[in-house]
């Protein structure tokens, strides 16, 4: 048998409260997302192992739900809403700016992996319609910068891709417009 690796001796830390035929599976994948951002082939084969369960069966149920990944995220994800407020004012035009300016599609990211571009549900705060929300993996931080235009997208999107953190953006007068 071989050695097992440090990456799969954690996650099967992270996932040894949870057992066959309890309806774990969800929960669990939630913990393995949440740790490394993604879940990887790794991941697949230990909680299958755990769950008595095919690691297609794992497969399965991550491809089924859109919130999973099994490519590791860009270090900074901004989410573009598509609600009716958003798209009523213009988000279709703040998307295409942003996706032109880092020369990505939608749910891709620069090639370096530093920014991505993925769909947001409408999260209710409809009166800062155009609206995306800057997610960073390193810091946990999850801002609304709304309002916007192409204008204002553009300085946003160049400004995350040259490295600044989603706080520095905030804080400036470049993004703020």
């Amino acid at each position: 048998m071989p050695l097992e690796t440090e990456a799969k001796a954690q996650i099967r830390s992270l996932v040894s409260e949870f057992r066959p035929g309890h309806g774990d599976m969800l929960a669990a994948l939630h913990r393995i997302q949440h740790e490394f951002g993604y879940i990887s082939g790794d991941a697949i084969e230990v909680l299958a192992d755990q769950l008595g369960l095919f690691p297609a069966h794992v497969y399965g149920v991550i491809t089924y739900y859109e919130e999973f990944r099994l490519e590791p995220p860009a270090s900074v994800d901004i989410r573009w809403c598509s609600g009716p407020a958003c798209r009523a004012r213009n988000g279709g035009g703040i998307r295409d700016a942003i996706l032109a300016t880092l020369g990505c599609e939608m749910d891709g990211m620069t090639e370096d992996g530093r920014v991505g571009v993925r769909l947001g549900q409408c999260n209710g705060t409809c009166e800062l319609a155009p609206q995306v929300w800057i997610e960073e993996r390193a810091t946990h931080t999850n801002e609304i910068v709304g309002h916007l235009n192409a204008a204002r997208a553009i300085r946003l999107a160049r400004a995350l891709r040259d490295g600044a953190t989603a706080t520095e953006v905030l804080e400036s007068e470049t993004v703020r417009g």
